[in-house]
């Protein structure tokens, strides 16, 4: 417990209107004194395997640092696959994704106050003298407020704070004299310009050299921003004030907190994703606690933490209730309308949201918190990461995970709040799968795609600032950190606040703006921190308890899902509501049911049958609304044949050394051959062909005999290269693209067709890959000669055996690819206003409905020949096994925004023979996933 706290227990009762310094200790962290509270349940992990644990993320540390400081500084970002920076510009574009580049050292900057918490004052030391010496904040260059404030603020706001403690216990930085402060300030002044709106809320963007609007700025025409956008600035820009005694970031950040607090919705006390920044109208009014809203939620608690304004607590009660009442259907977080609660927005959810947890035990919220993180782990165990997006029945939605570190922090969170062992065996797991499936020999790279083990040349630089912090400090004990953890509150990207922030330079006014706008009950809401043995009753089992019925949610069933059953749906005897994934047309029970929703089946001329809704004509307002719910469900499983793949992708993995299994390269599958998703995997060695292009017959029989054979793309059918390789014995075949360059980043992976005969005859396995997936191969080749790689449907796990051969800092060098879309869904339906729940329409061409505000219609068409929308499809599930109707694959669009080309700095360029497998220095960057707020 902190001084200012004074010693005050758990559960003592603070004064509403207590002065904050003891409020803040109080609310925020008895938490922690909560770890002695669990002595029996898990088996209890001993003092030496923590040590043990804990030393292995100091050099899980040391390696991603140091390959950053290595190859990539004074670049942002580690490019670990190809070991370069990440410099913008100089690389393709991705989008969104490279608005967090600013030519700022951004990985160092995010990596301060790590380096402190981990013990690393000389490491630290030398940071703060690099980052003073090297970095302009002066660039011309577009970057993103939201990602700049938490990522660059907040990481010289938060070296700032731990340089002054080093220097007053006297033995480092005695040199300091607030020169990350005055950075944070000058960076600072530099993003106030993009509160320049009628409304408050920030311009997304801003040019750090020329601010906003100017032509040669590029930037300050945007008119939309996200709520967490706008709503996850207080902290960082509070305490520049308090530190600075400049007022007027304080200001800006919360007269944008206010905004939108004044935009909620007022029935449902809900906020959408999206806002108008200068109207103030929501754009996307779906809600949720993930992508887009998060640290909006957060911040909100946060503030109430560390400035002691009693006002953003009511804020944060009001919307937690609002959560828990409609977002909240354990254990899962989906998405609603904030117009119509009751009604969810999506059948998916975002890895974002694994923040939740951690948020709820600040709250004091402990039982939904140990609900949603186990569900997340049971997903976490299936895919060995947490997908960017999954569905309500735990199928991939997207595939990708960047090493996000939420989940560990509402670990790190759970296990202060319980002192359960069992959080610790969860961060074990995490160490474990990063050291195998992440690391790589510069660092760690993103998974591209969780199914098949595929990298992405990415490492933010939230992985250093957040995953080994939180990773660190669930093993460390109190004597393990030089200074009191309890003293300082985290921000959204793990930045340390000191809490004596809450009496410095106290000159913003603290109305309590709350009660302008609705009326609150003070007997709802939580003023002191809660007592333990409220939280923890005296079973021990307590947590274990809660976790128990969900350890097999998600499982080798593919269960259909758990959703949200209103009480009213909880009638004796009903059945529950008719989905969409189940609906077929020729199935009379369905239409008898679609005829109570008010949804009417007209068969078309085209053979494509047409769903129309009529609220006013369904059996209740009950059915009503579970009619408008399928309507939406419709929609979006339509919507999402357009865009999702058939069939998973398959993998060619190279098992020879010096690789053995950790490059794995994705590959589109043929409507031909053996089908890898049935069979056993083809392992071999490959040979290339003669002639290379496979359209005759070879002239090197012998040299692809009992091999897998590389043959090129063009000239001939993808079936008659099958059939020749096949004759001269070779047990499958890669056929490598002719279009030089081509990769599957940039073009959608499609299925190799026929030649529209009878292929029976082919029956060994045939895989595809672009131009730069195959160099791999090739250049391995003329590297080792002797390649060996693995055919299958997914990336098998690596042989330990042989990997032990190795130093364990070699891991993998591969090239990172990822799966998009294959062979488009023959069921073509375009979406019509998808995002009015009051009238929506889907038809095989897109055309404009009137709205029918008393009809409250919408309407949806399906082809008749395949009236269940998800048939003929194959699913991916979270173990990669399951196959039913339910069609949850993974979105993906690209990206479209260029780079300001004029680059001034050089990139390091790492010699060959100093890299395992480094044959290919100037490969071009991966482009990014969907352009979306994840």
């Amino acid at each position: 417990m902190s001084e200012a706290g004074g010693g005050r227990g758990c559960g003592s009762s603070v004064p509403q209107r207590a002065p904050w310094s003891l409020v803040a200790a109080t609310a925020a962290f008895c938490l922690v004194s909560a770890t002695s509270v669990w002595t029996a349940g898990a088996a209890p992990m001993s003092r030496e395997e923590r040590q043990k644990l804990g030393n292995q993320v100091l050099e899980m540390f040391d390696h991603a640092y140091g390959n950053y400081m290595e190859h990539a500084y004074p670049a942002d970002e580690l490019m670990p696959l190809t070991c370069r920076g990440r410099v913008r510009g100089q690389e393709p574009s991705r989008g969104d994704v490279d608005d967090a580049l600013g030519k700022f050292s951004l990985t160092l900057i995010d990596s301060l106050d790590t380096l402190v918490v981990l013990n690393k004052t000389k490491e630290f030391e030398d940071a703060v003298r690099k980052v003073l010496r090297d970095v302009n904040l002066d660039n011309d260059v577009v970057v993103s407020v939201f990602e700049t404030n938490i990522r660059v603020l907040g990481g010289l706001l938060g070296g700032h704070s731990l340089a002054i403690m080093l220097k007053e216990k006297g033995e480092y930085m005695q040199w300091y004299n607030d020169e990350l402060l005055q950075m944070a300030k000058q960076l600072g002044y530099k993003l106030l310009p993009a509160f320049n709106t009628t409304s408050g809320l920030p311009y997304p963007r801003i040019n750090l050299k020329f601010g906003i609007r100017k032509p040669e700025a590029r930037t300050g025409t945007e008119t939309d921003t996200c709520t967490a956008c706008a709503g996850t600035l207080i902290l960082e820009f509070a305490a520049l004030s308090r530190f600075t005694g400049a007022t007027i970031f304080e200001e800006y950040a919360r007269k944008a907190l206010d905004f939108l607090w004044e935009k909620r919705q007022r029935s449902s006390n809900l906020v959408g994703v999206t806002i108008n920044i200068h109207t103030g109208d929501w754009v996307r009014k779906d809600s949720g606690v993930g992508a887009g809203i998060d640290s909006y939620y957060e911040y909100l608690l946060k503030a109430y933490v560390l400035l002691g304004d009693d006002s953003f607590l009511e804020r944060f009660n009001t919307h937690y209730d609002a959560i828990m009442r409609y977002i909240s259907q354990p254990p899962l977080l989906l998405d609603v309308h904030i117009h119509k609660p009751m009604l969810n927005a999506r059948t998916w959810m975002d890895a974002l949201l694994a923040f939740f947890p951690g948020l709820q035990v600040l709250k004091g919220d402990i039982r939904p918190a140990i609900e949603t993180h186990e569900m997340l782990y049971q997903v976490i165990k299936k895919h060995n990461f947490l997908p960017e997006a999954f569905t309500t029945d735990f199928r991939v939605h997207w595939a990708q995970h960047p090493l996000r570190p939420e989940f560990a922090e509402s670990t790190y969170f759970l296990y202060k709040a319980t002192g359960d062992p069992y959080y610790l065996e969860v961060g074990k797991t995490l160490i474990e799968n990063l050291n195998k499936y992440a690391r790589v020999p510069c660092g760690f790279a993103a998974m591209k795609d969780v199914r098949t083990g595929s990298h992405e040349d990415r490492m933010d630089s939230f992985f250093l600032a957040e995953m080994f912090k939180y990773l660190y400090l669930l093993f460390a004990d109190k004597e393990d950190i030089i200074f009191d953890i309890e003293d300082y509150i985290f921000t959204t990207e793990a930045h340390l606040l000191p809490l004596w922030l809450s009496t410095t330079n106290q000159s913003i006014s603290k109305k309590n703006t709350t009660s302008d706008y609705t009326e609150l009950d003070d007997s709802n809401f939580d003023w002191t921190c809660p007592n333990t043995q409220i939280l923890f009753p005296n079973d021990p089992l307590y947590a274990q308890s809660i976790r128990e019925p969900l350890k097999n949610v998600v499982d080798k069933s593919c269960p259909r899902g758990i959703i949200r059953v209103r009480e009213e749906s909880f009638r004796s005897g009903a059945k529950p509501p008719l989905r969409a994934r189940d609906f077929m047309a020729t199935n009379p029970e369905h239409l008898e049911i679609l005829k109570k929703m008010g949804v009417s089946l007209i068969h078309l001329k085209d053979g494509r049958v047409q769903l129309v809704q009529h609220a006013i004509q369904a059996a209740s307002s009950i059915d009503a609304e579970d009619g408008l719910r399928f309507m939406q469900e419709m929609i979006e499983l339509s919507s999402q044949q357009q865009k999702e793949q058939q069939l998973p992708p398959r993998a060619v993995q190279i098992v020879s050394h010096p690789f053995f299994g950790r490059v794995v390269l994705t590959a589109g599958p043929a409507q031909f051959g053996l089908d890898l998703s049935k069979h056993k995997e083809t392992r071999g060695f490959v040979a290339s062909s003669k002639p290379y292009n496979g359209c005759s017959e070879l002239t090197n029989p012998e040299a692809v005999m009992g091999k897998i054979a590389l043959i090129q793309r063009g000239q001939c059918m993808f079936a008659e290269k099958a059939r020749n390789i096949q004759n001269a014995g070779a047990i499958g075949g890669i056929v490598i693209d002719d279009n030089e360059g081509s990769s599957s980043d940039t073009a959608p992976l499609f299925q190799m067709a026929g030649d529209g005969k009878d292929t029976d005859d082919i029956k060994i396995p045939m895989l595809f890959l672009f131009s730069k997936e195959g160099s791999i191969i090739l250049d391995a080749i003329r590297e080792y000669e002797e390649v060996e790689v693995l055919l299958s449907d997914k990336a098998k796990d690596r042989d330990p055996d042989m990997e032990s051969e190795e130093q364990p800092s070699s891991e993998n060098d591969s090239q990172d690819q990822s799966a998009e879309q294959i062979t488009p869904s023959s069921q073509e339906v375009d979406l019509v206003d998808q995002e009015s729940p009051e009238e929506s329409s889907l038809n095989s061409e897109p055309e404009s409905s009137s709205p029918a505000d008393t009809d409250n219609a919408a309407s949806v068409s399906a082809s008749e020949q395949n009236s269940n929308p998800m048939e003929n499809h194959e699913t991916t599930s979270l173990d990669g096994e399951c196959t039913d109707l339910d069609n949850q694959l993974q979105e993906q669009s690209e990206t479209e925004e260029d780079s300001n080309p004029n680059v001034s700095w050089g990139k390091k360029v790492q010699p060959i023979d100093s890299i395992l497998a480094d044959w290919n220095e100037d490969i071009e960057a991966f482009e990014m996933m969907e352009k979306d707020e994840l």
